[in-house]
């Protein structure tokens, strides 16, 4: 695991940057679209100190905020100051290692915390919070991005919650999971809602087939979907000081499904050919079917065997994907049938349509005639039929965050809107913010907002409009 991250972090801009910073007049090239007035906050790792066998994936958060308004633009950076960065800070050095555990010699009371709030940003019944799937939500104050602590919905929800909490773009109601439910490495799975209000309606629990890290889920209309798939975790594994978590193809892919508002004792296990999926683009129902659009990889990436040896790279790429569930059928298998061959990843949509039939979807791609495999470099545009509508790359070198869609005004059509995403010019090694027509990216930007330093690869972020 060592070496892997290591390897990883030797990519140039996955390493962190040192500073919090402020930059209240950024120069743009084209023009701003007048329509664009609010804050896109993006969220990613960017580890305070170097800790050794740390993977990417537990990096602190760092929160990055682009400020659009009549044309103009400004940013703003923070570390998320939870109680793992604050020790740190105090102590000025390392003091966890990989999946919050603490290093070797960390002071006797150093907090037993690992969190680092470093996966995605939402706003929702007028909290905007960083999310990472071991903790619950933490609280941020819009604008100056200060930590106020963790929310628990005044005591309704406890343990993990997951990066990719599903909002309801009908009822307001934001649907979440949490795995890891009853502690570290365990197969049990919470979940629950929070209606648009912010109060909690339900809270449950159930055990999957296994301890599986369960990066993101499926939610429709009327139906719950859990992915089970094998990035296993394991107790023994991690006391042992190997990889808690590990690849093993052996324990097969399951999806457990449910109504919303049925009874966990109604879950039903649909099985299919072993892979991973971190993404789900959307998911709807057609009849008795439940269609879920995927990026699916053949092998996991980021991630060894047990025994520490590597995952293919030729599989360990993710794909746009379709997964269909035949409700009525006596099967309890689900296909899976790849709709494009690009390598892809962070795939978004109009979230106005969230868990029901689109039309639109785009996603980070990469460019497959350039020697630096993997690197996203493009965004691809999709109907609902997983049929290309657009296809942009950058410069060689060049690399792209996932892109947030933003709608034109609150009733424009479906997929008429922008597209903003971070870019890394490798040659200046510095970013951009991209705003793409959401639906002609093949033109490329419309507008460019220059940083004069990069923003490290990250994960995910959303738009938030000016009230």
């Amino acid at each position: 695991m060592a070496d892997q991250v290591t390897t990883e972090l030797a990519q140039p801009n996955l390493a962190p940057i040192p500073m919090e910073c402020d930059a209240p007049h950024l120069k743009v090239t084209g023009e701003l679209p007048r329509e664009l007035n609010g804050t896109l906050y993006r969220n990613g790792p960017n580890p305070q100190f170097d800790a050794p066998g740390a993977h990417w994936f537990v990096g602190d958060g760092m929160l990055h905020a682009f400020h659009l308004e009549n044309g103009r633009a400004s940013y703003r950076n923070r570390w998320v100051r939870t109680p793992k960065w604050l020790a740190e800070h105090d102590a000025g050095r390392a003091l966890f290692g990989g999946f919050g555990r603490k290093l070797p010699g960390a002071p006797a009371g150093t907090t037993d915390d690992g969190g680092v709030a470093n996966t995605n940003i939402i706003f929702h019944a007028g909290k905007l919070l960083a999310l990472e799937e071991g903790h619950l939500p933490t609280e941020i104050e819009p604008g100056t991005l200060k930590r106020t602590g963790y929310c628990d919905y005044n005591g309704a929800i406890k343990g993990p919650f997951t990066a990719h909490p599903k909002i309801d773009p009908v009822t307001g109601e934001m649907v979440f999971f949490g795995y890891n439910a009853a502690g570290p490495l365990t197969p049990a799975i919470s979940f629950g809602s929070v209606n648009a209000s912010g109060v909690v309606t339900r809270f449950d629990r159930f055990e999957a087939p296994y301890a599986s890290m369960v990066h993101d889920f499926i939610v429709t209309e009327n139906h719950l979907l859990f992915p089970i798939l094998p990035i296993t975790g394991s107790m023994e594994r991690a006391m042992r000081g190997k990889a808690p978590y590990a690849w093993e193809p052996e324990k097969g892919a399951y999806v457990g499904l449910m109504k919303r508002n049925g009874s966990t004792k109604d879950l039903v296990w649909f099985r299919a050919e072993s892979c991973y999926v971190f993404h789900v683009m959307n998911a709807w129902e057609e009849g008795n079917r439940i269609i879920a659009d995927v990026m699916q990889f053949e092998e996991a990436p980021l991630f060894t065997h047990p025994d520490g040896s590597k995952t293919d790279p030729q599989k360990s790429r993710a794909r746009y994907c379709r997964w269909t569930f035949d409700l009525a059928g006596n099967t309890d298998r689900f296909t899976q049938t790849y709709l494009d061959d690009l390598t892809g990843e962070f795939p978004r949509i109009d979230d106005r349509r969230a868990g029901q039939a689109s039309r639109h979807g785009w996603y980070a791609c990469a460019n497959p005639d350039l020697p630096m495999f993997g690197a996203l470099s493009g965004i691809v545009h999709v109907d609902g039929n997983g049929k290309r509508l657009g296809h942009y790359l950058l410069p060689a070198g060049d690399t792209i965050s996932e892109p947030v869609f933003v709608e034109r005004e609150p009733d424009a059509a479906e997929g008429d809107g922008w597209l903003l995403a971070a870019v890394w010019r490798t040659r200046e090694n510095r970013s951009d913010l991209a705003v793409f027509n959401a639906q002609d990216v093949e033109a490329g930007p419309v507008a460019l907002v220059h940083l004069g330093h990069r923003v490290p690869d990250g994960f995910h972020g959303n738009w938030v409009g000016a009230e």
